[in-house]
């Protein structure tokens, strides 16, 4: 696990954006395109806003997301509403290369079922993706695997829906699904990130965020959410300053 530690919160931002850009390219060069899953919340739109103004080649971009609330399409509560204005809207991705998960439908099990067989038809079976970024809960969870959830115990299957947490229930990437992409970005912020940042890079695995296996991930944070993190020169992982 490789560590990268920012000023602030913005300069992590736009450090992700470019370890994505990074991503992109070597992935057109290496297999002619770009398979990305983005999770939601409020910590990465600035992400997505620095995504938008690096120099991707959009036409060979797959992209999906790694969970989404099961609210109606256009509320507020939906990810896709923050993913599509701060970076769809602003990027020339064909629209087909957008796959949104569906869950504006009545049965969310079979649509979270529906969503694995798009991204096997895509990207094959089993799904490989180039790149998933996550995010890190207060709580330890991550994508939408919450602490005590079935969800974060799910091993046959790419996709799941989840009981309701927040007054919703959602949409989300398994364990399985992340584990097998070639590169994992954790993007953590703000000192109320602190104590579970520390968790994950130790590899707690009483946490949902510390089963998701750890060879292939970078964590960018700022100052804040680092502030336990083991100092330049400890045993785990490699803490870069730039």
């Amino acid at each position: 696990m490789r560590i990268v530690v920012a000023p602030d919160a913005e300069a992590a931002a736009r450090r992700g954006a470019a370890f994505v850009a990074r991503r992109a390219a070597q992935a057109v060069r290496a297999r002619g395109r770009f398979a990305l899953a983005l999770s939601g919340g409020r910590t990465p739109l600035p992400m997505l806003e620095w995504l938008a103004l690096e120099s991707i080649d959009w036409s060979r971009v797959e992209l999906f997301q790694v969970d989404e609330r099961a609210a109606p399409r256009g509320s507020g509560e939906r990810n896709l509403n923050d993913l599509e204005r701060l970076l769809v809207s602003r990027v020339p991705i064909p629209r087909t290369q957008v796959h949104p998960m569906p869950v504006d439908r009545p049965d969310l099990s079979a649509a979270a079922s529906a969503y694995a067989g798009a991204l096997a038809d895509t990207l094959g079976e089993p799904p490989v993706f180039d790149l998933v970024h996550l995010g890190l809960g207060e709580d330890g969870h991550t994508a939408s695997l919450m602490p005590g959830d079935p969800a974060a115990r799910v091993v046959d299957a790419w996709v799941s829906a989840t009981a309701a947490h927040g007054g919703w229930r959602r949409m989300t990437l398994t364990l399985p699904a992340i584990d097998a992409a070639r590169r994992v970005l954790w993007l953590a912020c703000g000192a109320s990130k602190a104590a579970m940042l520390e968790r994950l890079v130790l590899g707690d695995r009483a946490i949902p965020a510390g089963l998701v296996r750890r060879d292939r991930a970078c964590v960018v944070a700022d100052e804040a959410a680092a502030a336990l993190l083991p100092r330049p020169g400890d045993a785990v992982g490699e803490r870069a300053r730039r």
